[in-house]
């Protein structure tokens, strides 16, 4: 059974993200019913997405992910693309976190929101396996949340970096499941 005080994150599945991904709709199905069933349970969905200020003031040069992306012009606050996906749009009352960096904690309020509402616990899906999910992992790791990783739930550009972490680093911090095993335990008993 999933701890009580748990919470389902949605990182960085914006339309923009989405389409570099080439995200198929089998995916996207995966999310939703992740969500849905968080839901069902009373866990909450706490939906983080990157947006950075126009002009980038944030990107430093030493940060190459980041510089690609400000070069590129990508993820600028309220512009298209930033918004996150439709097929898992957030409902009323969803939490939504903008971050600046990779990692879902990084120049965000995530931990404020998470500790407020005394949730220990995560589960992380998200766009891509080798950024935000990886970055999210392990600082959430470094400040002791209980964490579970739905395998089927994150995405990345390079199948085999996918593959890697999912079985071989994943499995050191976290619980790795896909996602209908995660359904299940959620299941009253």
């Amino acid at each position: 059974m999933t701890d009580p005080h748990s919470a389902l994150l949605v990182m960085d599945v914006q339309q923009a993200v989405v389409d570099i991904a080439h995200a198929d709709s089998a995916y996207l199905s995966r999310l939703r019913r992740a969500i849905a069933g968080a839901r069902a349970a009373d866990i909450p969905v706490i939906y983080v997405v990157i947006a950075l200020r126009p002009g980038f003031p944030e990107v430093g040069t030493r940060n190459k992910a980041l510089a690609a992306i400000a070069q590129a012009g990508l993820f600028v606050e309220g512009e298209p693309g930033t918004e996150i996906h439709p097929d898992i749009a957030p409902r009323p009352g969803d939490v939504v976190v903008t971050k600046r960096r990779a990692s879902a904690f990084s120049g965000s309020d995530l931990d404020a929101v998470l500790r407020s509402r005394g949730i220990d616990h995560l589960v992380l899906t998200g766009i891509a396996t080798s950024a935000v999910v990886l970055s999210t992992l392990c600082q959430a790791n470094d400040l002791d949340f209980g964490l579970t990783v739905l395998a089927d739930g994150c995405l990345d550009l390079d199948p085999e970096v996918h593959r890697v972490l999912v079985e071989r680093l994943f499995p050191q911090w976290a619980d790795v499941l896909p996602t209908d095993d995660w359904l299940k335990t959620l299941a009253p008993q």
